[in-house]
């Protein structure tokens, strides 16, 4: 796991040298064990910062050129098949590292059937000596982010944010549209972010650019076309199917030349991936887990760390080193933090750094088994209750966003540009589709790239790498190809649906259905009950115990944000009160002022 950087111009760079090691600078809490740039001519330059993760020699270094000369690389991330794919090619390595696999696959067959074959989670730029293009990837899911511009005819990428604005050749303009989008989904949905004309890359795609920096997008990954429906099916013939995936997709995440640990939060999700992984290993691994004195799940990891003899950690952070150290990580996500628990699991990796490199964590299970229990049974109170009108869409977005419509419109100066657009792309989506489905695609499409966003900013910090083997690309394919619908969010009985169909999710959720049933189902044989079937949680973060202290920061932090009405703060905090997310809503706000102070009042150019 590293932090890459490049230039690309038309033109002869003025200072290429210190910008790119500026560039470097910027990241170099991605990459803490090595620094390397390469200067190719006087108009491409590329850097990288290493964490070394798979031979951690210094001839796996990087930037790093093909053996013929043609290639070359700077790459953030894991191939997991690396071994695979090296034993498919005729070269002759200089390293073990999955690095020089990817050149090595690249040189024998091409970027295309490199993209087909791999399987990993990675962010790659490659430059091309002899057609002088440039290529940058991001994996199927976007697991690794990358961020590019085109500003002063030179095409400049960075694995974050501030590597480019580091360049010295990009003016940092705010994007007031994405205030109204991170207030409804709690992050700026790709290619979109908060700084006008920096550009994510979407995930699934790879860019081309040539000399004139013209650029031809192409998308090579896509959710599956199929979604299954069956009813009629052998249902441990299915459990034992899914089984086999995700132990695999946790055993090929183990790969490491590093030390090695799980998060154990008591949850499922990371409890079945710990279970797992430990009985892979079969020795003991680092477990952690963070929570507050009046608020956690310490008990139930403590059950899974003791039946699996792990090294386990628990944990306490303090209220006010929650509050001390949420600008800094503001400033290191160079973005508003989208939920609340960033700061805990930021606190949790820089405390983990001190015995292990690379952590397993379970996001993408909700999302691939219908966990988020009242979002994913919306299609059938849609369906069910009597009184509700118009598209269903309308209905759930409503019940998904984070700060109700109604209160954004009220409260913020700025326009809904963003909202527009992708009300009208997403609605053109589910009238192509069952709403069960829609649901699931969302989340794919739209929801997890936020929490992929926060995974990688908390623990890049501190230098550690993050694998989410729920996000495994063949695991999601299966899922949908081969997983029906009824064993994802199974009903009780029914007797259970019947009385549902009185009733809103929000009441009947888990208490007449079973959300992730395949995966409580595989759990039985890992897990204590109690841990299985207790009411699904999150990662809890007590704010609206803090609602004074959040109400007091408001009233101070808000009074010169020139895109709030602010002679309506204190009905904005009042209104908040009112909504059961009181405390997130009002830390939203927040974040939104601390993040553009920090980012907009100084001058970037150089």
């Amino acid at each position: 796991m590293c932090g890459i950087n490049g230039i690309y111009s038309k033109k002869p760079i003025d200072k290429i040298g210190i910008r790119i090691q500026k560039m470097n600078d910027a990241v170099s809490h991605r990459g803490p064990d090595a620094d390397g740039t390469l200067i190719i001519n006087e108009r491409v330059v590329l850097g990288h910062r290493r964490l070394s993760i798979i031979d951690v020699n210094s001839r796996a270094n990087q930037p790093m050129v093909s053996n013929s000369g043609r290639w070359t690389i700077v790459f953030n991330g894991e191939i997991y098949n690396y071994k695979e794919l090296r034993r498919e090619v005729n070269y002759k390595f200089r390293s073990n590292s999955d690095t020089e696999v990817i050149l090595a696959y690249i040189e024998n067959y091409g970027i295309d059937d490199f993209i087909k074959k791999c399987n990993g989670m990675y962010a790659i730029a490659l430059y091309d000596n002899i057609v002088n293009k440039l290529y940058i990837l991001r994996d199927r899911l976007g697991v690794k982010p990358l961020y590019y511009t085109i500003s002063n005819d030179c095409f400049i990428f960075s694995s974050e944010i501030k590597g480019i604005l580091n360049s010295g050749l990009v003016k940092a303009e705010f994007n007031e549209d994405a205030i109204d989008e991170y207030l409804g989904n709690r992050y700026v949905r790709a290619p979109y972010t908060f700084f006008t004309r920096i550009n994510q890359l979407e995930a699934g795609c790879f860019l081309v650019v040539d000399s004139d920096l013209n650029i031809n997008k192409i998308v090579y990954w896509e959710l599956p076309d199929e979604f299954n429906y069956d009813i009629q099916y052998d249902e441990q013939d299915i459990a034992d199917q899914f089984e086999k995936e995700l132990s695999y997709a946790i055993k090929s995440r183990l790969v490491t030349d590093v030390p090695l640990g799980t998060y154990l939060s008591g949850g499922l999700d990371s409890s079945l991936i710990t279970a797992i992984t430990s009985r892979v290993l079969q020795k003991s691994i680092d477990t952690y887990t963070i929570g507050f004195n009046d608020l956690n799940e310490f008990s139930y990891a403590e059950k899974v760390a003791n039946k699996y003899k792990t090294q386990h950690h628990r944990i306490i952070l303090e209220p006010d080193d929650y509050f001390n150290s949420m600008n800094k990580i503001i400033q290191y996500k160079d973005a508003p933090l989208s939920v609340p628990n960033e700061i805990a699991l930021a606190y949790m990796s820089k405390v983990l750094k001190e015995t292990i490199t690379v952590v397993l964590s379970g996001e993408g299970a909700d999302e691939l088994l219908g966990g988020y229990g009242k979002i994913f049974r919306s299609p059938f109170d849609f369906e069910n209750l009597n009184g509700i009108k118009g598209e269903f869409y309308d209905y759930f977005i409503n019940r998904y966003e984070y700060v109700p419509r109604k209160l954004r419109d009220k409260h913020i100066k700025t326009k809904k540009t963003l909202r527009d657009y992708y009300d009208n792309l997403i609605r053109e989506e589910f009238n192509a589709k069952r709403n069960e489905e829609n649901v699931f695609r969302f989340f794919h499409k739209y929801h997890v790239k936020g929490l992929l966003l926060r995974v990688d900013a908390t623990t890049m910090l501190a230098g550690v790498e993050a694998r989410v083997p729920f996000l495994d690309y063949k695991l999601i394919e299966f899922s949908y190809k081969h997983i029906p619908y009824d064993l994802k969010l199974r009903w009780k009985n029914e007797t259970a649906k019947e009385q549902a169909k009185k009733l809103s999710s929000n009441v009947y959720s888990e208490k007449l259905d079973i959300p992730k049933y395949i995966l409580k189902k595989v759990g039985y044989k890992y897990l204590p009950k109690d841990v299985i079937e207790r009411e699904k949680m999150g990662f809890p973060v007590p704010l609206n115990h803090w609602i004074s202290r959040l109400e007091n920061n408001a009233q101070t932090i808000l009074k010169d944000a020139y895109w709030l009405k602010s002679e309506m703060i204190d009905d904005l905090i009042k209104e908040s009160k009112m909504n059961q997310r009181a405390g997130q809503i009002i830390w939203m706000f927040i974040n939104i002022e601390l993040f553009r102070r920090h980012y907009f009042n100084k001058n970037w150019l150089y």
